[in-house]
């Protein structure tokens, strides 16, 4: 359990930086960077949490669909405005 808050914690971290960078900083291609980090450790949390309890879990499902949309608008965003 430890395990999966650490995982918890550290996706939340990432989610907290990611607006100012990509928001204030306007650095587009590092926010793209702690997104694709956070949705990785989302993922992991996702495995994590089913190893305790699948409701929470699932729970999580619509959070890493957010953040897979998410990503791609960030790509977007720098892509086009490399």
């Amino acid at each position: 359990m430890v395990t999966a808050l650490k995982l918890f914690a550290v996706q939340l971290l990432l989610n907290a930086i990611w607006s100012p960078i990509f928001f204030g900083a306007k650095n587009l291609f590092l926010a793209f960077i702690v997104i694709v980090f956070m949705w990785v450790f989302i993922v992991k949390t996702i495995f994590a949490f089913k190893k305790i309890d699948k409701v929470a879990s699932y729970l999580l499902y619509p959070y890493i669909a957010w953040v897979s949309f998410a990503t791609i608008l960030n790509f977007s965003v720098w892509f086009l405005n490399r």
